[in-house]
């Protein structure tokens, strides 16, 4: 495998690398450093939350919407997760479909309005 910038150090040093882009607004330097940092450590919602952002802020929504969605089927109530999905499936124009996702992720934060 070759080395390269992005998936050179430990995964802490990754995992700092993708936020310093993600800061600096890289996103698609964030998303190739998180892309294989989420490959290593499947069970972490943090490195995979963080790659969803990076996917929807650099308008790839398909694989926003991915990796969402396996963070709801994970974890029903990760609320983030479900403000994302929503997010995301309304920049599709699937309103319909993101609606319920909005709802609930509403309903987690408590900041539901049963109107």
């Amino acid at each position: 495998m070759e080395m390269t910038y992005y998936g050179h150090g430990t995964a802490a040093e990754r995992w700092e690398r993708a936020r310093m882009f993600f800061d600096a607004k890289d996103y698609a330097a964030a998303a190739r450093v998180l892309d294989e940092l989420v490959d290593e450590v499947p069970e972490q919602t943090g490195p995979r939350l963080l790659l969803a952002r990076a996917y929807y802020h650099s308008a790839q929504l398909r694989r926003a919407e991915d990796e969402l969605r396996f963070l709801v089927e994970r974890d029903p109530v990760e609320h983030y997760a479900r403000l994302m999905l929503g997010r995301t499936l309304q920049r599709q124009g699937r309103h319909e479909e993101a609606e319920s996702h909005l709802r609930i992720a509403s309903a987690l934060s408590g900041e539901f309005d049963p109107r």
